[in-house]
């Protein structure tokens, strides 16, 4: 590596680490979730959050937001939220005599589906095309979201009343399912102590949408062995060979687990994927495309263990 992309390395480093230390300013107790949720950013992938209410999902996602600078949008999930109410529609204007777009809250940089799995399939789906394309389409006409959209989705757990599960089409749109748990009981006394946040404590802009597109390239460019697409590639063998498991993992998961590791190592100033950092995203990425088998379930095992137990049997390849 030449000194100028061991600087532009360095660099891009220093900005994630500011970025999370900013959100981590508001979200108390939550770290591991933080660095989640921005390495998912940097990785130009989605994220879902799933966790009970009032553990700071909604907080976190605007934090994020203001600290890249991006704009943000919030739509509530409810069942009679209706696609039109996401992505807008086409008015007649009589005075004009003309057809007027009237965009939804879906046009921003960084979208918040606060409890998507409270709305039924048909409105969930809506935002498919929004996610993998980043534009939508209405009356026939695409509509360009911009390179740094983003989907924080928030849920609660299925065990709750009025929730829908979600399609696997669209579970498999997320880069990262991100399980967001209480606080440890320091932080949560320090919480305590401080009282709750308001809009006016978000932290400020510590980079902007350019510098974040800019980073976004970085991480494509940090390189990845042949040794470790192998690992990756047994990872994903080892899902679908699983007696655990009645579904796999699918060849995108694949690309989103290497991108993942990219976002990881260009985070840690590395231009180069180590087999620690597939291990360390392997969780977050596949947990939600995976799905268990009637016995495993019958036997009381999560899909937490059955990808702990994968990890711990596959062997990391030396480089040819």
């Amino acid at each position: 590596m030449s000194d100028a992309d061991a600087a532009r390395t360095d660099a891009a480093a220093a900005d994630v680490k500011a970025m999370c230390a900013a959100v981590k300013k508001t979200i108390v107790g939550q770290n591991e979730v933080v660095d989640d949720v921005v390495t998912a950013l940097l990785a130009g992938g989605h994220v879902l959050l799933e966790g009970v209410p009032g553990v700071a999902k909604t907080l976190l996602s605007r934090a994020v937001a203001a600290a890249t600078g991006l704009v943000f949008s919030r739509v509530q999930f409810t069942p009679d939220l209706m696609p039109a109410d996401l992505v807008g529609t086409r008015i007649w204007n009589g005075e004009k005599r003309e057809w007027e777009v009237h965009r939804g809250p879906v046009f921003c940089q960084v979208l918040l589906a606060d409890e998507v799995n409270r709305t039924p399939p048909k409105t969930q789906s809506a935002l498919l095309e929004a996610m993998e394309e980043h534009q939508v389409t209405l009356d026939g006409v695409p509509h360009a979201l911009g390179d740094a959209f983003f989907v924080i989705a928030t849920q609660n757990p299925l065990e709750f009343d009025g929730t829908y599960p979600l399609p696997e089409a669209q579970t498999d749109r997320f880069l990262k399912k991100v399980v967001v748990g209480y606080p440890p009981h320091d932080a949560e006394l320090a919480l305590l102590e401080r009282g709750p946040r308001h809009k006016s404590d978000l932290p400020s802009a510590v980079v902007d949408e350019a510098r974040l597109l800019e980073l976004q390239r970085l991480v494509s460019a940090v390189r990845v062995d042949e040794s470790l697409r192998r690992y990756v590639l047994a990872l994903l063998t080892g899902t679908r060979t699983s007696t655990s498991l009645k579904l796999g993992a699918s060849p995108r998961a694949g690309l989103m687990l290497v991108r993942a590791a990219q976002a990881r190592a260009l985070s840690l100033a590395r231009a180069f994927v180590l087999p620690d950092d597939v291990k360390a995203v392997t969780l977050p990425v596949l947990r939600h495309r995976l799905s268990l088998s009637t016995d495993a379930e019958l036997d009381g095992l999560t899909i937490e263990r059955v990808l702990a137990g994968l990890l711990e049997k596959t062997p990391v390849l030396s480089p040819p």
